[in-house]
């Protein structure tokens, strides 16, 4: 018989349809905004192709970050997760199908700005239903499990535009019917086991209620630091290495990117699980900052190749790996059960913020003195990310 203290655990195969469906958001985004989409803006517009895509990204952030909150409320108060999950699915495929058919940048904008809010329909209360489902002794394991939607989203967009596959309008139809595949399961078979109330609640700190607003802000910063540096890095990352050497090309990049993707996602398998049975789920968070942090050092100390791309495999190790864990374990520190989703929608601005503070920052300082200084101010934000999660009490 289970002590009465003792939390029940949730299914595996549960688990691994939840990350799969998780993969299934990175499948949709990651090749079409990453590949397909800058493909297309230059076959429409040429050279007028980085004006258009900072348009949408600068559009798109916001659509994005009200759309997760919206969405993510809007679970909260019809009780009803999966509805929104499939209408948002729902959308998200047929709005990729009209995107293929587009011809025009100003069609096309609109329609991927639609395409972003349905998408967010999918994924605020997909990850709402995490927080209802999976019980505080198996966050670090959920964490783990997450780490491989990145690198699954990557792997797609490398299919999808494998030579002779398919046509520029049959890579979006591909990424269409692999995003339906990883999503459905999880709304036909997914039955996790009921988790009671009480037991989702008790994960506090004992009589630390108080606590709990500090604890919120200090992960939301301590995310957003993160979030910035990843950011700068994915957007400016190629420049900064042909700055430390010219002849280092995007292949190179994309190996690099790809190697840090393979490693981190086991690597955050098995520290999310050493978490859960050390009973340390912030401990880990405040040491992948730190590596990131050393990794930033590095990038920001070096004129010479060889360290540049190791101290960015620090960094992309460690960032990876705190980005996956800590979006499990925000959800031990949520105010109120029945707002979740609402909750999750305002953390989630720290994925959507940084790219409209990226471009000034580097605008800023880039210019004029280089990449060496915004590595310095990056190394700075991780390791106040993760000074403030050292100073968070204890969670167990």
């Amino acid at each position: 018989m289970r002590p009465a203290n003792e939390q029940p655990t949730q299914r595996n195969i549960f688990l691994l349809l939840y990350a799969l469906a998780w993969a299934g958001g990175a499948i949709s985004y990651v090749p079409l905004l990453t590949i397909l989409l800058p493909m297309r803006l230059t076959e429409m517009t040429g050279s007028e192709d980085v004006k258009w895509l900072a348009y949408l990204t600068f559009v798109g952030a916001i659509a994005a970050s009200l759309a997760n909150i919206g969405f993510g409320w809007a679970s909260d108060v019809t009780r009803d997760r999966r509805r929104w999950i499939a209408a948002g699915l729902a959308l998200n495929v047929s709005l990729l199908v009209l995107i293929s058919r587009l011809s025009d940048p100003v069609s096309l904008i609109a329609a991927v700005v639609a395409w972003q809010v349905a998408l967010n329909m999918m994924l605020a209360p997909l990850a709402a239903l995490a927080a209802d489902t999976v019980p505080d002794s198996q966050k670090g394991l959920l964490g783990g499990l997450l780490a491989f939607a990145p690198a699954t989203g990557a792997l797609a967009g490398a299919l999808v535009t494998i030579p002779g596959l398919a046509s520029a309008d049959g890579r979006i139809l591909l990424v269409a019917a692999m995003v339906t595949a990883a999503v459905l399961p999880i709304l036909l078979v997914g039955r996790p086991v009921a988790i009671a109330p009480s037991v989702r609640e008790d994960s506090v700190l004992p009589s630390a209620w108080g606590w709990q607003p500090r604890m919120l802000i200090l992960m939301w910063l301590a995310r957003l630091a993160i979030q910035i540096a990843e950011a700068a890095l994915f957007a400016y990352l190629l420049f900064y290495f042909r700055a430390v050497d010219p002849k280092f090309g995007d292949a190179d990049v994309a190996r690099v990117f790809s190697v840090v993707l393979l490693v981190a996602a086991p690597l955050a398998l098995a520290t999310g699980r050493w978490a859960d049975r050390q009973g340390h789920p912030i401990g880990p968070l405040a040491a992948c900052a730190g590596v990131a942090a050393v990794g930033l050092v590095i990038m920001a100390s070096t004129i010479d190749l060889a360290p540049a791309v190791s101290g960015y495999v620090l960094f992309g190790l460690g960032s990876t790996v705190f980005l996956a864990l800590h979006s499990s374990q925000t959800m031990r520190v949520l105010p109120k059960r029945e707002r979740r989703g609402r909750d999750l929608g305002f953390f989630n601005l720290t994925n959507t913020v940084p790219s409209l503070v990226v471009p000034s920052l580097t605008l800023a300082i880039v210019p004029t003195f280089g990449y060496a200084p915004l590595m310095w101010i990056l190394a700075g934000l991780a390791v106040a990310a993760s000074l403030l999660l050292l100073s968070l009490p204890r969670l167990t």
